[in-house]
């Protein structure tokens, strides 16, 4: 019998390569996608759509996601749902909290409520904003948390909600501790695809401006999301539920980034000015690339993220296979093409 999966936020780039990923192993793929989304055309659903059981759902109601739960009765539950842009979460931080704390404990108190706790696998999505204010680097399992950000706060929360039902309740839940993951699905304004996409414009259409951010020296550990699906999968194929951190063990500045894909397009980016009024520029053309914007800066900023991903070596036998400059070839190939296509340029 197939085992059944079902996957909140299908249609998010963890979503969509965790259901393809499923797929080739066999399982029945349940996906719950947001009244307001259109999962016809979505291009993230393209390869699943039609091998998938999609219906529709939000994390703010608690009858529906009950209702769906009860009757799909799924083997693991994968929570992926979120609002999980840093910066909206300072513009939307009720919201942000209703969907990603208070979404998980619905989910969890649903397993309970339904008699489900030894039959339902549950996988947290938690994240790398938990730890926020450095406290120690690298940062692993033990490291202590300090977020800085709602974002953060609510993923804290779901967090250690997870830990306490499994422990009050018995339920096999885990969290997977991600550090930052790309791809050409992540959303476009995430900084890392917002490069890669303006730059994109830019490379097919000379009269498109530069792309405008915030703090370029940020540093992230940066790696694909195709790889980090599969660690989410080998938690729940455990005797026993335990957390991780995932992550590659190196990390980079948004600068360097924007450097690297910027080659990628056949530039030598340089850089002039200082603060808000730096620039970054193609050494050959004079040609801007980059703006810099306090309109992008945080009310409170993460400076460093770093993780340490031994545990998940070790128990999992998981490491990632996309090297930085890859994952940053992956996304620039994807949106030179895309964006030639928008212009006409190339035809599908």
């Amino acid at each position: 019998m197939k085992k059944k999966a079902l996957i909140t936020g299908i249609s998010g780039q963890d979503g969509s390569y965790l259901a393809e990923y499923l797929l080739e192993l066999g399982y029945e793929v349940h996906g719950l996608v947001r009244r307001n989304s259109s999962f016809v055309d979505h291009p993230n659903l393209k390869n699943v759509r039609l091998h998938a059981i999609l219906h529709y759902s939000d994390l703010t109601d608690s009858t529906n996601i009950r209702n769906i739960i009860n009757e799909v009765q799924p083997d693991e539950i994968y929570n992926l749902a979120a609002q999980s842009h840093v910066a909206v979460s300072f513009e939307l931080p009720e919201y942000t909290a209703d969907v990603d704390a208070l979404g998980a404990l619905r989910i969890l108190d649903t397993i309970r409520a339904l008699g489900l706790t030894k039959k339902i696998k549950y996988y947290q999505a938690s994240t790398s904003e938990l730890f926020g204010l450095v406290r120690e680097t690298p940062q692993k399992e033990t490291t202590p948390f300090y977020p800085r950000s709602p974002y953060g706060c609510s993923k804290l929360f779901a967090h250690w909600i997870t830990t306490n039902y499994r422990e009050s309740y018995g339920i096999f839940a885990c969290a997977g501790i991600l550090f930052n993951h790309e791809s050409p699905r992540r959303g476009e304004n995430f900084v890392t695809r917002k490069i890669t996409r303006q730059f994109g414009r830019i490379f097919a259409d000379i009269n498109e401006p530069a792309v405008v951010l915030g703090n370029i020296d940020s540093k992230r550990d940066w790696g694909h999301a195709k790889d980090y699906v599969m660690a989410m999968h080998a938690m729940l194929q455990l005797d026993s539920p335990q957390d991780f951190v995932i992550s590659t063990e190196k990390t980079y500045t948004v600068r360097t980034f924007c450097e690297l894909a910027a080659a990628e397009f056949g530039w030598r980016l340089v850089w002039s000015g200082e603060g808000a009024d730096e620039v970054g520029i193609d050494a050959d053309t004079g040609r801007e690339l980059v703006k810099i914007s306090e309109q992008f800066y945080r009310p409170a900023e993460v400076s460093l993220l770093l993780g340490d991903s031994t545990k998940a070596k070790e128990i999992l036998g998981w490491n990632p296979t996309t090297t930085f400059t890859n994952l940053i070839k992956d996304m620039c190939d994807h949106d030179r093409k895309l964006a030639m296509f928008e212009r006409g340029i190339l035809t599908q």
